[in-house]
């Protein structure tokens, strides 16, 4: 059994760390109320336009859709969304392990680069066969998230968007997590680019195809709508996972401090018996002298 004096340091340090995780609670709280109204507030917008340009490009014939024609897919892209800080459970490896998987198993047939948004990512990513190399490429895109607003998100989707243009990939998807609520994150992979065509319901039913009546022109909408759109995706994607971080963080933050609760009380269990055994020895030790003396 350990003695008093380690008993008593141990007890002092997770206090300390019960208190650390405790404030990073409630930081975490505080950041993911606001990252969840500005989710609430984006999800609906961004769902309607994605909609809409997913019936719009199913419309367009080749000429038209440099967005929507597929490819022989032969370079892919996968933008990966992590978080710049750790503490917060697996919701970077879920991600990691999510991007990893679908180059190693769905696209082992073709050349696969990462473009990595946030620090977890671009450390994790570096080091792999996966790695961008050239200058052509989005950079220090871990800042994003110290200003996450649609002006700052913007230019990196024009560069995906144009880089898809002019042939250097065939697909790009997304791989984030998506905040359902403060305690469940959902892995998800988005494809990106080319635009998916509408997807089927639930039960079964195919999508409907809406043909829509275009003014001022259908030239205008196509040029305007489907870039602004897809910028839009990427800003949600941005948010879902800002919003998630926050969450992990705050579950983990929770469950650390109430493990380190229940340390407490197992080393202040363990500190009392050390206290009466050592207590009980003295006694002994007392009444042998004692008994000694009078014999």
């Amino acid at each position: 059994m350990a003695n008093l004096k380690e008993v008593r340091n141990r007890i002092s340090s997770v206090s300390s760390t019960q208190q650390i995780t405790s404030a990073m609670k409630m930081v975490s709280a505080a950041k993911l109320r606001r990252a969840q109204d500005a989710i609430i507030q984006m999800r609906p917008y961004a769902n309607k336009l994605k909609e809409i340009l997913e019936n719009l490009s199913a419309s367009l014939d080749s000429s038209e859709g440099i967005y929507s024609k597929p490819r022989e897919i032969k370079n892919v892209l996968l933008v990966v969304i992590t978080s710049n800080r750790g503490l917060c459970g697996g919701f970077n490896a879920n991600v990691i392990k999510a991007a990893s998987r679908l180059a190693r198993e769905e696209y082992k047939n073709a050349k696969v680069s990462v473009l990595p948004i946030g620090k977890k990512a671009t450390d994790f990513f570096r080091k792999t066969e996966y790695g961008i190399v050239g200058s052509d490429m989005p950079r220090g895109l871990n800042e994003l998230f110290d200003s996450l607003t649609f002006a700052n998100i913007a230019p990196v989707a024009e560069k995906v968007m144009q880089l898809y243009v002019d042939g250097q990939f065939d697909k790009v998807e997304l791989v984030y997590n998506q905040f359902k609520n403060a305690a469940v994150q959902i892995t998800t992979i988005e494809q990106y680019l080319p635009i998916a065509p509408p997807q089927p319901s639930s039960s079964g039913k195919a999508a409907t195809v809406n043909d829509y009546i275009f003014e001022p022109s259908k030239e205008y909408i196509v040029s305007d709508l489907i870039p602004r759109s897809l910028k839009t995706q990427l800003f949600k994607a941005l948010l879902d996972s800002h919003a998630a971080e926050h969450g992990a963080r705050m579950t983990s933050m929770h469950k650390a401090t109430d493990n380190a609760g229940a340390l407490i009380k197992e080393l202040r269990l363990m500190y009392n018996k050390a206290r009466q055994a050592a207590i009980t020895g003295e006694i002994l030790e007392i009444v042998g002298g004692a008994e000694a003396l009078n014999g």
